[in-house]
């Protein structure tokens, strides 16, 4: 790895789960010094963590403004808001906050201008699907000859790549709205803000600060994607931004579908389409429902954006990568048919427009969908879940701490709403109340907090209880 410029500065990292251990790791490698601190106070891997680290001093415990104050800069990791008191006291005092994706950017640009060795990046957030389109860019570049980093939300650090960075020719970076709070100035290739529904309401204000942290993402962009059912994902940039997009309709203009990716009709199929281009028929994904094709679509997007020589893939050459990926765990993936009735597990539908995604993907005129819902709200507002359920959904089932909201929200379909106190109980009335023909869909819109330890979890308690279903059919 080339060196960064080294300082003087004082540097603390705020947390110390895998992101913040991933920027003591990179740091250490580039032998700049550090201290870390921890809001818990035990950590089990604490003398782990000072016998790797021994130059650095690991404090635990509650933040303290004043010391927080000492330091030049605080490496925040994405859990912890800047917005606590001890850090915004930091922060007037001239304390620079930052994070890991604003060290990966600083350091990737530096070494991105040495044209020789030039790796873009394609940047990735939005509140649903950002995982899903991220894995698929991945996979369309693997299956081109690249070597993609995957990297960010999605799992792997991005400061753990730079560290084998000699095996990536260009970097793929899923971002959360937490992370991109302390992003400063990511300059990436291409970024998109995929959509934008109401997330995280426990941490921001209002949407229009969720808002804000999403379009950080378009700092110092060459391109841009943007969805256009989407007014909130159109950042304020110049007229002059190079810039493709994605929808399920297309301009009635040849000239209008320039750079234009969505969804076509002829001969009865459905296809993306690609400006004049019909490129695959939706009904040879794997992937299914209208969502799914959105994904589809803005993966395209974001790697026809890309203008250097290296990657100019054109749209037909995706098309095999995309019509044999299979999605991704808890994510409207299909996991059985039993008696005729097919169940789907969503758990990471952790917010309303997730669901609602799911809902209207696989949604039809039958009216055929039992969904289960409930959990930990995030103080979001439930009331868009009505329209759709009532075009869409035959039967509600509800369970998890803030069922009783969305019951409240769901006013108009008083009559085909059940309570359960389980997710075992939710699926065993759910499963009374389906016939051959009908989806159970297990989507939440709610994180899994108050019963389970993650969506995961949650998602393969789901799973395993229609494994039951099957083995008593």
């Amino acid at each position: 790895m080339s060196q960064l410029i080294a300082s003087d500065y004082k540097r603390l990292i705020i947390g110390m789960g895998a992101t913040g251990l991933s920027c003591a790791r990179f740091l250490s490698a580039e032998t700049i010094a550090f201290d870390m601190w921890d809001t818990r106070s035990e950590l089990k891997t604490q003398q782990d963590i000072r016998n790797e680290f021994v130059d650095a001093e690991l404090i635990l415990g509650e933040l303290d403004g004043k010391r927080l104050s000492e330091y030049d800069e605080l490496i925040v990791s994405p859990g912890i808001a800047i917005a606590e008191p001890a850090i915004q006291q930091a922060a007037k005092s001239g304390t620079r906050i930052r994070g890991d994706v604003d060290l990966f950017a600083e350091y990737v640009n530096r070494n991105n201008q040495d044209e020789t060795h030039y790796k873009p990046v394609i940047a990735i957030t939005g509140s649903n699907g950002k995982s899903t389109v991220t894995t698929l860019v991945g996979e369309i570049l693997k299956a081109q000859g690249k070597q993609p980093a995957v990297c960010g939300n999605i799992g792997l650090p991005v400061l753990d790549v730079l560290i084998d960075e000699d095996k990536y020719d260009c970097y793929v970076v899923e971002l959360s709205s937490f992370q991109l709070e302390t992003t400063h100035h990511l300059a990436a290739d291409v970024a998109c803000v995929l959509n934008i529904s109401e997330d995280h309401m426990d941490r921001y204000n209002n949407m229009m600060a969720y808002h804000q942290a999403k379009h950080r993402i378009f700092q110092g962009c060459r391109a841009i994607v943007v969805n256009r059912d989407d007014a909130l994902t159109q950042p304020l940039v110049s007229d002059a931004m190079p810039s493709f997009s994605f929808g399920l309709e297309s301009s009635d203009s040849v000239q209008g579908r320039k750079h234009q990716f969505a969804l076509r009709q002829q001969g009865g199929q459905e296809y993306i389409g690609f400006e004049e281009q019909l490129l695959l028929s939706t009904s040879q994904m794997k992937i299914k429902g209208r969502h799914n094709a959105l994904n589809a679509m803005a993966a395209m997007a974001l790697i026809a954006s890309l203008k250097s020589s290296d990657f100019k893939i054109q749209p037909a050459d995706m098309v095999t990568a995309v019509s044999e990926f299979g999605g991704l765990p808890h994510r409207c993936a299909w996991v059985a048919e039993v008696n005729g009735i097919n169940y789907y597990n969503d758990s990471k539908g952790t917010n309303v427009g997730s669901t609602l995604a799911a809902i209207d993907g696989l949604g039809s005129a039958a009216k055929n969908i039992i969904l289960i819902a409930g959990g930990v709200g995030k103080d979001q507002d439930f009331e868009p879940l009505n329209d759709s359920c009532e075009q869409f959904v035959k039967q509600l089932v509800l369970f998890g701490r803030d069922c009783e909201l969305i019951a409240t929200a769901c006013k108009t379909q008083a009559e085909n709403i059940e309570q359960a106190e389980s997710l075992r109980q939710a699926l065993n009335l759910a499963n009374e109340k389906a016939s051959a023909g009908d989806i159970v869909l297990f989507s939440p819109a709610c994180a899994s907090f108050d019963q389970f330890d993650n969506y995961m979890q949650r998602g393969l308690v789901f799973e395993q209880l229609v494994a039951e279903l099957q083995e008593g059919a």
